[in-house]
């Protein structure tokens, strides 16, 4: 009987030690995210300007490898400038915001290995937002990641011609995270990483538009990836456009 007893007992015990191992921690509640109202949303915009002469943009020697020439010259990129608007900088509200937090966008942001270059030259995506990678060159490329905030994970990988896209995606804000490939050495790229939506990228006029953004008042940063950054103090009414522009003052070249 005693036996018996003592049997049951551990059977019990057995039973509760394995329904405690079943016993998980709660999830981690989600974030009260913020809706865009188009009803008040304002809008800033501008361009980015160059002051003075810009150094002359180099055609590149890329006969070490003969499937890369092919289509338009290559260029450097480092300065793109068109009648002094200043393109690739990357324009974003820093704060202003608050506690609003707002849902990164599911779909992927492309970066194209196109003619031996990245395409486009810089981007901006928002916290674990996807940036896909594609290879549209009838040649192998690779493609390497180096941010420096910790959280974000490095990449490298090669992509053979025809292969599947790859996909990455950061865990916190980084500005100009460059993107290098090995096999080509003046390939060249940057990848953004912002905390919220309201950000943009100047095109090849230096004109850019940050769209949806609540009334208020916002510190707003314009970076590009050799002159450095441009801060201004920017209000937003409902429903208008403001208009901030930048100026990078470059050396003139002797």
């Amino acid at each position: 009987m005693r036996i018996e007893k003592a049997a049951a007992v551990v059977v019990l015990c057995g039973l509760a030690a394995v329904a405690g191992c079943k016993k998980q921690a709660a999830p981690a509640p989600q974030p009260s995210y913020t809706s865009i109202d188009w009803s008040t949303a304002g809008t800033i915009e501008g361009t980015v300007l160059y002051a003075g002469t810009p150094p002359k943009r180099i055609q590149i020697d890329m006969s070490q490898d003969p499937a890369c020439n092919f289509g338009p010259p290559n260029t450097t990129e480092g300065y793109v400038v068109n009648q002094g608007g200043l393109a690739n900088v990357f324009v974003y509200v820093k704060d202003g915001l608050g506690n609003k937090v707002y849902a990164a966008p599911t779909g992927p942001v492309t970066v194209d290995q196109k003619g031996c270059r990245y395409d486009p030259h810089v981007v901006g995506v928002m916290v674990d937002q996807p940036v896909k990678f594609i290879n549209s060159d009838p040649t192998a490329h690779n493609i390497d990641i180096t941010p420096t905030v910790a959280g974000n994970q490095a990449m490298d990988l090669s992509q053979a011609p025809g292969s599947p896209p790859n996909q990455t995606v950061f865990a916190k804000p980084e500005l100009m995270i460059p993107v290098r490939c090995a096999m080509h050495p003046w390939m060249q790229a940057f990848i953004n990483v912002a905390a919220s939506p309201f950000f943009a990228v100047s095109d090849a006029t230096g004109h850019f538009a940050i769209k949806g953004l609540p009334p208020g008042t916002y510190t707003v940063v314009a970076d590009q990836e050799n002159l450095g950054q441009q801060t201004a103090t920017v209000t937003v009414n409902a429903k208008q456009t403001a208009v901030q522009d930048f100026t990078f003052k470059g050396t003139t070249p002797q």
